[in-house]
């Protein structure tokens, strides 16, 4: 590992799993847990068998997702935490305002996804809100994905082609390391802003990183080309807080 200590470039939330990402500057984080806020929301696509009772992580292919719904980038989305009101533009249009928070304006906002998605339903669509601390992440631990943006780079090189970062979902973009180095950081302990984190997963990245977050257009097969190039389709790691704090755009990340 070449270097020990970077910057934060990026963070965001993704208030409904599968939609547009929400940017911070800053965030407060707890040991344990998610960032707060994040994949509260998901819609499942045709029965899912989540059990609001005794929440469990569930296949992302349940719920609308990139992974097997290009179409979802095209629309632009935000969430108003206060309200509970997501807003959904397509083609620079506002296409739909409901309140997750009500019945009936999850009703709403099923009806419209529902004539949306079209032929990629699975079965009748359903607005489900995060019980407790559970969310709709694609992992059961309480963590955040970070993002190395210098493997982002190597990811271009190796599919010869721009590659924005925001195909890989995280919740956390740093800078000042080399490629891949943050593989090599699994089991160890970083320190960013004034979290402490444990590096507990490498990502392994499946088929929405091929999808262009701006056209929506299914172009670069990432994963595939991972593979064949390094033996892994590896790219970012998950890291669990430690501690509580705030992190900020522009914190230092330290390898300790």
């Amino acid at each position: 590992m070449s270097n020990s200590r970077g910057r934060v470039a990026a963070l965001r939330r993704f208030p409904v799993k599968g939609l547009s990402p929400e940017p911070l500057d800053s965030v407060s984080v707890e040991p344990g847990r998610q960032i707060v806020g994040d994949r509260i929301y998901a819609i499942e696509n045709g029965p899912s068998g989540f059990d609001a009772e005794n929440p469990a992580k569930l296949p992302k292919t349940r719920f609308l997702c990139l992974m097997r719904n290009a179409r979802l980038a095209r629309l632009r989305s935000r969430f108003d935490h206060e309200a509970s009101t997501l807003s959904v533009e397509l083609d620079g249009e506002t296409a739909l305002s409901a309140d997750l928070s009500s019945a009936d304006g999850r009703a709403d906002a099923e009806r419209w996804f529902t004539d949306f998605m079209g032929e990629e339903l699975n079965g009748p669509l359903k607005v489900l809100p995060a019980p407790g601390r559970h969310t709709f992440s694609d992992t059961s631990k309480g963590v955040l994905s970070l993002i190395n943006l210098a493997s982002v780079s190597g990811v271009e090189d190796i599919v010869g082609a721009a590659v924005d970062p925001l195909r890989f979902r995280g919740n956390l973009d740093f800078s000042g390391f080399d490629p891949w180095d943050e593989l090599d950081w699994l089991d160890k302990e970083v320190q960013i802003g004034e979290v402490r984190f444990r590096v507990v997963q490498r990502t392994v990245r499946c088929a929405a990183t091929e999808v262009d977050p701006q056209t929506a257009a299914r172009d670069l097969p990432i994963p595939k080309s991972l593979m064949k190039s390094l033996g892994h389709a590896d790219c970012g790691v998950y890291a669990e807080p430690l501690t509580g704090g705030t992190i900020s755009v522009g914190d230092e990340i330290r390898v300790l």
